[in-house]
């Protein structure tokens, strides 16, 4: 059988342009995840953009770390954090080498192996809600720190790739401010879905830790 268009891998050029050109590009876009339990596929339905030295919100606003490096390039690439103490996100390393950026990915409709993902989101009260924000698309995917730094762009045999799939018509795809972002960051409209996709997370604003008393 010939795969279709739409099952050609995106080219390393498709990551390396301005954060702000991919991330709503990668809407529709097929993320697969391929581990010995089998594959699980979905359909990107939620991102958001992180522009480094440009972004008080970007974990590489202040520089390189250990824990950032491979935001740092080549473009992609997976970069993968843990966060609460509980969970992983997976992010994708746009724009050209030496200048960090990244997309978040968030959201996303599983369209093969749901089976698998349920068994990893025993919690999800539906399918829809199996990739419904970016720590239940990473538990879904069985994603973790194991990934950061997994090259997307070599093919059918990564444990981690992304497709071309099929990108919604440009009138579907909104913007606004990114969940959870706060300070002089939150007010950018980096977050981008698909419009009335069941599958998109809900927008929350940040919301400052107390401290300890």
């Amino acid at each position: 059988m010939i795969a279709g268009p739409e099952r050609t891998p995106l080219p390393r050029g498709f990551f390396d342009r301005p954060v702000l050109e991919v991330a709503p590009d990668l809407l529709g876009r097929t993320l697969v995840r391929r581990t010995a339990d089998g594959p699980v596929e979905l359909r990107l339905t939620e991102v958001e953009a992180y522009d480094g030295a440009n972004d008080p919100g970007s974990h590489a606003f202040r520089g390189r770390t250990a824990r950032n490096g491979v935001m740092f390039g080549p473009a992609g690439h997976a970069y993968v954090y843990f966060t609460y103490g509980m969970w992983h996100c997976l992010n994708v390393v746009c724009g050209p080498e030496g200048a960090a950026s990244g997309v978040l990915l968030r959201a996303g409709e599983i369209q093969v192996g749901a089976e698998l993902a349920r068994k990893r989101r025993i919690s999800a009260r539906n399918d829809k809600e199996l990739a419904k924000g970016p720590a239940r698309l990473a538990t879904a995917l069985d994603v973790d720190r194991a990934l950061d730094g997994t090259d997307v762009c070599t093919g059918t045999d990564a444990p981690l790739s992304l497709l071309m799939g099929t990108p919604p018509p440009a009138d579907l795809v909104r913007s606004g401010p990114r969940t959870g972002v706060g300070g002089d960051g939150a007010p950018h409209p980096w977050r981008f879905w698909i419009s009335d996709d069941p599958t998109v997370s809900p927008y929350r604003a940040h919301q400052p830790r107390r401290r300890a008393t």
